[in-house]
């Protein structure tokens, strides 16, 4: 009975969000809450919640600062580089910004931190694609494909715990996985040629000037202004700089030039402080290292980290308050999504759900299966590393699934191997934190972004696990 309420859980909650009949706050609040009222066990919905929530508090306090200390370093121009060498890659070409998104992302996830990696995607990207009418869940899906892929790092997360759970070195998991791993990056990179290409053959190839001079006409046509041109109130990108014939009143002040209208991060925000960028490259670098060697826990470090780079970049208060209310909003937003989580992820652990499916599914393995546990484990781990936490499958399903392979002369190295392949389908998964950044600073609705990501996510997925048994990883 708790293995059908618990997949009909999981179902009603995707179902509701993908129809957007709720949202994903509200309904990781009240379906689990009224699940566990099915179940029998309402008096213990707050203690449940109460336990979610304490094993999720870390998580949000690591987003939090996360946030902040990175949102401080867009800010202050640390990654405008990387932003500017990708745009300039890209122009203004629909298939170039979708294969850049890709290989931006792929780059920044190599900190290890999914909310990281989006943040400074997202803000890179996002003005070329409404520049450029793009479709968001586009840029949403590729990066959180890419940071799927590379989220398998030894510093990662699921490599770690796969580790742990079967005791064995991260490294003998991580290292043989590099080919199967690499195949599945230049999936994403070959699916985002493809989606770019679609984009393309929606929008034309526009160059630079063409998208300046409509947004021009728009914002002129928008303002009313009387410029010289033909009869509808369009006028070239020319007069429109000259300031036209009419009004006067000065719009072409407020129209970027050709140079810097691409940049993604404005070149010329008041938030830049060039004379720190080494030492905000220094702290950087000593965060992630630090991250790395395990010297504090993660939400320790970013709570340092933020206060040390808001102090340094800020040394004003008022300054300082101005930052951290910009960033407010996504702070709230995630935080918010992460305790709501809690309570999905509390009910689904607090009254045995999780148990008994992982137990249902591994006990209606075929017996012929037995010596094919790899292959098996490497199918499993895509729905199951989206319907759980990582926590949930890595320690609660893996050893199982290893226990089973190792009876059949399977090795628990293959297992743990395989275990990696639902990565990139995982990264989109509602229960994981940082997917709540990324639709909500690309301003995309969780359930569009859903019904986009999923088949896509899970052919990459699919294409790890074929290069692994290929090479004779898996």
């Amino acid at each position: 009975m708790l293995t059908i309420l618990g997949f009909t859980m999981i179902a009603t909650f995707l179902v509701l969000i993908m129809l957007k009949k709720m949202s994903p706050i509200a309904a990781l609040v009240l379906i689990p809450a009224l699940f566990c009222v099915f179940v029998g066990k309402g008096a213990k919905l707050g203690d449940y919640v109460i336990d979610g929530v304490t094993s999720l508090a870390p998580t949000a306090a690591m987003l939090m600062f996360a946030i902040v200390y990175f949102g401080v370093m867009i800010d202050v121009g640390l990654f405008d580089p990387i932003v500017r060498g990708i745009l300039r890659f890209c122009k203004a070409d629909p298939l170039r910004i979708v294969v850049g998104t890709a290989i931006l992302a792929a780059i920044v996830s190599l900190d290890g931190d999914g909310s990281t990696t989006f943040m400074i995607t997202v803000s890179a990207m996002y003005p070329l694609y409404k520049r450029l009418k793009m479709s968001l869940v586009v840029m949403t899906g590729v990066a959180a494909m890419a940071n799927g892929v590379m989220n398998t790092l030894p510093w990662g997360g699921p490599t770690a715990r796969a580790a742990t759970a079967l005791k064995l070195d991260a490294s003998d998991i991580f290292v043989p996985m590099i080919p199967a791993l690499a195949v599945g990056l230049l999936g994403v990179l070959a699916l985002s040629y493809v989606l770019g290409r679609r984009e393309r053959g929606r929008l034309g190839v526009l160059t630079l000037d063409e998208v300046l001079e409509s947004e021009t006409e728009t914002v002129l046509v928008g303002a009313g202004a009387g410029a010289s041109g033909d009869g509808d109130g369009a006028v070239t990108k020319k007069a429109a700089r000259a300031g036209g014939s009419g009004s006067g009143s000065g719009v072409d002040a407020d129209l970027p030039e050709a140079d810097d209208d691409f940049q993604g991060l404005d070149p010329h925000r008041a938030t830049l402080r060039p004379k720190l960028y080494w030492f905000n490259a220094l702290l950087t670098v000593t965060l992630l290292t630090a991250m790395i060697m395990e010297w504090l826990p993660i939400p320790v470090l970013f709570l340092l980290g933020a206060a040390l780079a808001l102090t340094v970049n800020f040394p004003h208060m008022p300054d300082q308050k101005a930052r951290l209310g910009a960033h407010a909003e996504n702070v709230l937003n995630v935080s918010g999504m992460v305790f709501a989580a809690a309570v999905f992820t509390g009910v689904l652990q607090g009254t045995g759900m999780v148990a008994q499916m992982s137990k249902w599914l591994v006990s209606n393995i075929p017996d012929g299966m037995g010596p094919h546990m790899a292959l098996v484990t490497g199918v499993l781990s895509i729905p199951l590393t989206y319907f759980m936490s990582n926590d949930g499958f890595y320690f609660g399903v893996l050893p199982v699934l290893a226990e089973a392979g190792q009876a059949h002369g399977v090795s628990s190295l293959e297992i743990a191997r395989a275990s990696l392949v639902g990565q990139p389908l995982h990264m989109s998964s509602p229960l994981v934190p940082a997917v709540y950044v990324l639709v909500g600073m690309a301003k995309v609705e969780f359930g569009d972004h859903t019904r986009f990501v999923v088949k896509w996510a899970a052919l990459t997925s699919l294409v790890v696990l074929g290069a692994g048994i290929l090479f004779g990883i898996i």
